[in-house]
């Protein structure tokens, strides 16, 4: 499980934009990496949506935002059309990135057991350091939170 003061571990994922997102390609910028369970259901998009809505100041922090989910890259263009999200969306269809930050889990619903991502954000500084992350975390407010975090 990657905890604060933990290097990030490195990946190339596709994205819905321009081809694939190599996290250490953005060293030198701070990033949020945020993964979400999946595309266009309720609690994602009301994520999305603040993310998107708070962009400007993060990106005045010099922060750069990333969503990365399981679904595949044709859902993430449908998702992020759907709603005018203004950032990069990635596809770990075989959940290895999430393997490697500890938020592919196991889940219960129902009483029905299964596999899915464990809705996570990560702050990560310039040198490829996590500086902050958060679990199970809840949709509404949390932009604010990672504002706040970044000091903006």
């Amino acid at each position: 499980m990657i905890e604060k003061g933990a290097r990030a571990p490195d990946f190339t994922l596709p994205s819905d934009q321009d081809g694939d997102v190599t996290l250490s390609d953005l060293r030198g910028r701070r990033v949020v990496l945020y993964f979400y369970p999946k595309d266009d259901t309720s609690g994602c998009t009301a994520q999305a949506c603040e993310l998107r809505d708070e962009l400007p100041r993060f990106e005045d922090g010099d922060a750069v935002v990333l969503g990365v989910s399981p679904d595949s890259v044709a859902s993430h263009a449908r998702f992020r059309k759907k709603h005018g999200l203004n950032f990069p969306l990635l596809a770990d269809e075989d959940h290895r990135v999430a393997g490697a930050y500890g938020v592919w889990k196991e889940k219960s619903m129902y009483g029905r057991k299964y596999m899915g991502i464990e809705r996570s954000t990560f702050l990560i500084d310039q040198n490829g350091i996590v500086v902050e992350a958060w679990r199970k975390v809840k949709p509404k407010g949390h932009a604010g939170m990672v504002a706040e975090a970044l000091g903006i």
